[in-house]
């Protein structure tokens, strides 16, 4: 059974109330970029307990002096930190909300600030995670605040959801996004933006794979024919597995990380690699979660050893992403300017949204560039009219 269309509109913004959310943004302009050093500042990456509490306790402060924030959860997360969601606006049984999909944590090490300090240069600041994702954090809040001040009431409640572990996998998170995207009407993801400000209608699913190999150790001078090199095997199986890649549109395989052996002296007994696979629908995840579970050894004397699997679905590009998309792109065509689409190879948490059922558009975070790099910054200039996309987006579906 196909899921229900997704009915757009609950309520028309006339230009008026665009111009007054455009208005709302360029003023608070400052204020977000001065909210986001606070946060880049306190450092958060993956697994950082301190940190991750730390950046839950600036965003709950900020949440928690608006007046139309009704409630404030911080959840644990066992060797990360919290997660946090925020309830606005009155909620009632008949209402789904609109879910604004985030998270708090950083690839970038403790340490990293030292390096790479914020900085504001021209119209670019720069700081480690400031566009992946903690300006998009900081935004976040002002959607309220902006309906409120321009006299729009949005017509359903809102939800904010920032995970901690999103860069790692979401081992804890995924249960509370799932459980969420299933009551959305809609989830708006916060991740960065494809480049030229792009929003994200698909996204790839990923996989994991651990491919042990156990062969014979031998005196490579002395005696080598006695040896069964895991190392040896391993490498055919590179190829074989890169030899995967383009079987569809959407298939691709990386072996990313190889270890094995002892001494240089020595046939390798052990060998050991990583895989990361995506893919654009579950026909091509099973697919090849198929051809890597089947894998047989080339070399009759090795064992081949087979773990991990699929990590996240699919964010796929269908009827409802692209409705979401084209109110979007309106929206934006109001605002003035030109907002295009594309799909990605990356996953994120809005992969685990669209396959609760939920509609889901991604990539509605500020302009900018160098995710996961030392360049890492956004564009000031874009957060007004971002924030004026987004807050239109909730306050009409």
């Amino acid at each position: 059974m196909g899921l229900p269309p997704l009915v757009l509109y609950t309520m028309e913004l006339s230009d008026a109330n665009i111009k007054a959310l455009s208005d709302y943004f360029a003023a608070r302009k400052e204020a977000v970029v001065a909210f986001t050093r606070a946060l880049v500042e306190a450092e958060s990456p993956s697994g950082d307990e301190a940190g991750s509490k730390a950046v839950v306790s600036l965003l709950a402060a900020a949440a928690e002096a608006i007046p139309q924030v009704t409630k404030t959860e911080r959840v644990a997360s066992e060797n990360y930190g919290e997660h946090l969601r925020i309830r606005a606006l009155n909620e009632s049984p008949k209402d789904k909300p609109i879910v604004i999909l985030g998270h708090t944590d950083t690839v970038h090490p403790r340490g990293s600030l030292r390096r790479h300090p914020w900085r504001v240069e021209g119209n670019r600041a720069y700081g480690p995670g400031v566009f992946d994702m903690k300006a998009n954090c900081a935004l976040s809040f002002e959607v309220i605040r902006a309906c409120v001040e321009s006299g729009i009431r949005p017509q359903r409640p809102v939800v904010f959801l920032f995970t901690c572990d999103e860069e790692t996998g979401s081992l804890t998170g995924r249960q509370l996004v799932e459980a969420q995207a299933r009551q959305a009407h809609a989830v708006l993801v916060l991740e960065p933006p494809a480049s030229g400000g792009r929003l994200k209608t698909g996204r790839k699913g990923t996989g994991i794979f651990f491919i042990e190999a156990r062969g014979r150790a031998a005196h490579a001078g002395l005696e080598p024919e006695k040896g069964a090199s895991a190392i040896l095997e391993l490498a055919r199986q590179t190829e074989r597995l890169h030899s995967l890649n383009g079987a569809t549109d959407g298939i691709s395989v990386n072996v990313g990380v190889f270890h094995g052996g002892t001494l240089s002296n020595v046939v390798a007994a052990e060998a050991r690699a990583e895989v990361d696979v995506r893919f654009s629908n579950m026909n091509e995840a099973e697919r090849i979660e198929n051809e890597i579970r089947n894998l047989r050894p080339i070399d009759p004397r090795i064992q081949l050893i087979v773990t991990g699997g699929i990590n996240r679905p699919p964010l796929e590009r269908n009827d409802r992403v692209l409705a979401l998309y084209e109110q979007a792109k309106d929206i934006a065509r109001r605002l003035s300017f030109e907002l295009g689409e594309t799909q990605v190879g990356g996953a994120s948490d809005g992969n685990f949204a669209a396959a609760a059922g939920a509609a889901v558009l991604d990539g509605l975070g500020i302009d900018g560039d160098g995710a996961h790099a030392t360049h890492e910054h956004i564009i000031v200039d874009d957060i007004p009219r971002r924030g004026a996309l987004l807050a239109a987006l909730v306050a009409s579906l």
